[in-house]
């Protein structure tokens, strides 16, 4: 018995450290913005307790509403478009062969861009008075002018997506190909003795065996471009015509220049509970998908 107390009371004291940073850094400043959430809060001056009304003043705000769909709709899209890329990627450089090195560090490189750095140099990229992309599109005869990259809902989308793909591509193929590594040879063998074909293989040991990993690229990809703020603030700025605004975006806007931080807590509140229950919701498809 002394020696189980004496371990559980070292158990709590190697905790400690871990706990006493979750608590300061997490707990703490999620209580307060639950609390900032039901107050008006001015910048100066003591807080107004409001009750719920910042959450309803959300339901009434049409911006945060299209920006939740618009935020929905570039998750789905930069979530499938990333990984088929990073998939393919990590199959073409799995096995080690002459120049795979050297392939994997060009597919990696992007990944050591900053997020902010990567969207300001794709803007100049996109810029028809400074960026080579028109130019060597117009040279190549693919088209005949200027493609206006970001003057356009659907473009700017687009080109966002594009900017992200180059920017994390490499970083989750460096994870799937992780995955790919760990699955044993001797069933890739066996299967072929068996008769499989390369599709096959790919659908009945590859993608079953990958599934934690690609829970974790799920995860990794959906809570990132939920988050979005960076890419779209540089590049389109919420434009055209607050198309590309994002649910972030609004919350930065509530916040920092319209100083409404009651409602601003609020949104923040909603995210958090929107980011968990997607993520509780993926990994729940993906354990029934185990079964």
């Amino acid at each position: 018995m002394r020696v189980l107390r004496r371990d559980a009371g070292v158990g709590w004291v190697l905790s400690l450290p871990a706990a006493l940073v979750v608590g300061v850094f997490f707990l703490i400043p999620l209580g307060l913005a639950v609390w900032m959430s039901l107050n008006e809060w001015p910048l100066l001056g003591e807080p107004t307790f409001t009750g719920t009304d910042n959450y309803t003043a959300i339901a009434d705000d049409e911006l945060f509403t299209s920006a939740i769909w618009f935020t929905v709709k570039y998750t789905v899209i930069t979530t499938v478009v990333l990984f088929v890329i990073a998939f393919g990627m990590a199959l073409l450089v799995q096995h080690s062969r002459p120049g795979v090195g050297l392939m994997r560090t060009a597919y990696f490189l992007p990944a050591a861009v900053g997020l902010a750095a990567a969207s300001l140099l794709w803007f100049a990229l996109y810029s028809n008075d400074v960026g080579p992309l028109s130019d060597v599109l117009i040279w190549l005869g693919v088209v005949d002018q200027p493609v206006q990259w970001l003057d356009t809902p659907d473009s700017a989308v687009w080109s966002t997506v594009a900017m992200v793909t180059w920017r994390f591509a490499g970083f989750q193929m460096l994870i799937l190909m992780t995955g790919l590594q760990a699955i044993p040879v001797d069933v890739y063998e066996a299967a072929r003795i068996d008769g499989a074909g390369w599709w096959r293989m790919m659908r009945s040991i590859t993608l079953p065996l990958m599934r934690p990993t690609i829970a974790l690229l799920l995860v990794l990809s959906v809570t990132g471009s939920l988050l979005a703020f960076e890419q779209f603030y540089l590049l389109t700025g919420g434009g055209p015509d607050n198309s590309t605004v994002t649910v972030v975006m609004v919350l930065y806007r509530q916040a920092f220049r319209l100083l409404d931080l009651g409602v601003a807590a609020a949104m923040s509140v909603v995210v958090l509970i929107a980011l968990i229950a997607g993520n509780v919701l993926q990994l729940s498809i993906v354990r029934k998908g185990g079964e």
